[in-house]
This record gives C-alpha cells, sequence and structure tokens, in this order.
C-alpha cells in the first residue's frame, strides 16, 4: 500500500470514528438498534443460536460493539463477551449499561481491522451492520480469522443498504408521502439525525469498500479468501423484521423486510 492510500485510509477511517462518536447519544433510541420488544429479543437470541450455538462460557469478540447491544444478548445466551468498538462515547454508553445490569462483559476500544488481540483466542466473532462500513474487508477478515482458535465461526449480520429493491423504493415513496400529508406520523429514523450527519454519512459511503453496496456474494468471496470455510448465508431474517416492525411502521417496516440483508457465517 502507498503511502498517499495510507494516508487516505487514515483520514476515512478518523472520519468513520467521527461519525459513529457523534451518533452514539442517540443509538439506543433508534429502532434497529436497541432492543425494543421481547420478541425482537427473542428473534436475535434465535438467530445467534441457529448459528454459534449455546455459549457454554465461550469466548466471543463482539465487533463495532457500539452501545453493547449484541453483546448483551451473547451473554444473555452464556458466552464470554468482549465488545469492541473504537467510538469511546459507544463504550462508555456499553459500560454504563453492563453495569446498570449487573453484566460482567468486558469492553475495550479498538479497531475491527486491526483488534491487536492474541492469535487463537476466541471460539466466536460477531459483527452487526459492521463489514459495509470496512476500508479493508479482506484484511479485517484476515484479522478475525487469525485471532479465532481452530474450528472458531464468524457471524456477520449486515446487508446491502446502497441498492433498493423496486418494492423498497414504492413504499419509501408511499410513507414520505403519507407523511407529508399528514396521514402517518414520520417513522423512527434509523439513520443520520441531522444534516451535517446524512452529509458525513454519504462522504463515507461513498469512500468505503462495498461503496456500491455489500451484497452477499461479495462477502462471501473474500471471506473464502481470507482462509474461512463451510460458510453458510441466512438471508431468513423475517422474525426479526416482524419484530421490529412494530416500531418502525407499516410501511418502513415493509421497506426493509425487502432490503438484502443476510446473516453469514463462516468456520476458521
Amino acid at each position: 500500500m502507498t503511502q498517499t492510500a495510507m494516508q487516505q485510509n487514515y483520514h476515512l477511517k478518523d472520519e468513520i470514528k467521527a461519525y459513529w462518536s457523534a451518533r452514539a447519544e442517540t443509538f439506543d433510541s433508534q429502532p434497529g438498534h436497541e432492543i425494543f420488544s421481547e420478541a425482537e429479543r427473542a428473534a436475535w437470541h434465535a438467530l445467534i443460536l441457529k448459528h454459534l450455538g449455546v455459549g457454554e462460557g465461550r469466548k466471543v469478540l463482539d465487533l463495532a460493539s457500539g452501545t453493547g447491544v449484541v453483546s448483551h444478548l451473547l451473554d444473555d445466551l452464556g458466552f464470554s463477551v468482549t465488545g469492541m468498538d473504537w467510538a469511546e462515547p459507544m463504550l462508555e454508553r456499553a459500560r454504563a449499561k453492563a453495569k446498570t445490569r449487573g453484566r460482567s462483559i468486558r469492553f475495550l476500544i479498538g479497531d475491527a481491522e486491526s483488534t491487536m488481540e492474541p492469535d487463537a483466542t476466541y471460539d466466536a466473532i460477531t459483527n452487526r451492520h459492521l463489514v459495509w462500513t470496512l476500508v479493508d474487508p479482506l484484511g479485517a477478515f484476515r484479522e478475525w480469522h487469525r485471532v479465532l482458535k481452530p474450528g472458531g465461526r464468524v457471524l456477520i449480520v449486515d446487508g446491502d443498504f446502497v441498492n433498493p429493491s423496486p418494492l423498497a423504493k414504492i413504499t419509501s415513496l408511499i410513507a414520505k408521502l403519507a407523511a407529508r400529508l399528514g396521514l402517518a406520523k414520520p417513522t423512527a429514523h434509523h439513520g443520520p439525525t441531522s444534516a451535517d450527519l446524512a452529509a458525513t454519512h454519504k462522504a463515507i459511503l461513498s469512500q468505503v469498500y462495498f461503496s456500491q453496496g455489500a451484497r452477499a456474494e461479495a462477502v462471501v468471496d473474500l471471506l473464502k479468501q481470507a482462509g474461512f470455510s463451510n460458510i453458510t448465508v441466512d438471508t431468513d431474517l423475517s422474525a426479526i423484521n416482524r419484530a421490529q416492525r412494530v416500531n418502525f411502521g407499516l410501511l418502513k417496516g415493509l421497506e426493509r423486510a425487502t432490503q438484502h440483508r443476510y446473516a453469514i457465517s463462516a468456520v476458521k
């Protein structure tokens, strides 16, 4: 990698860090981030159990852990959890949440593309809505392969948030029109919460590796290059979508349900 490329990547990753630090204050108030019902919690538990099994004290590294939402789900299931994020405001909220709930989850500041964790340390690695933001996903996947124990598994939950389906486009337009006419309340916003953050989000998206959308098949190809095998793509997130729809509203819920979302598991 050239010095110029390194400087550009550093600048971009710095911008990503600042963006998520700014998002920390309202992160847990937004549907799709925090868990808002027991039905949603159960749906997430079922997804994790399906791909990772019960924890039984196994060590899991939850990357881009944010305020600790997925870390708590893993803790519920008996995993020994380390959450890692490089936005300190997110970690402050994650640690406070764990203290309030009496959870012994360890939270560390760190870069998901270069964790600085020892070789063969973890039984599993998880992340939610991280891969689409990666500057160097192949390098990140190789790093995850390194810190996993032999037979360890990675679970990626992500999607293509760039290319909406035809139905998603239609439902989005209807939702905006209904809100403008006063026929429906604007749905809780999942993305940036101000014009400045929206502009930053757009600028970041244009520069990351998956700027054209993180399609499952592209993620799988990079996982194979990184040395992973036994790769499974699970596109049945319907239980989670149904549980979240209550908080998003019908049209926004339908829009999200038609997005290319997936859980990918792979083995070292």
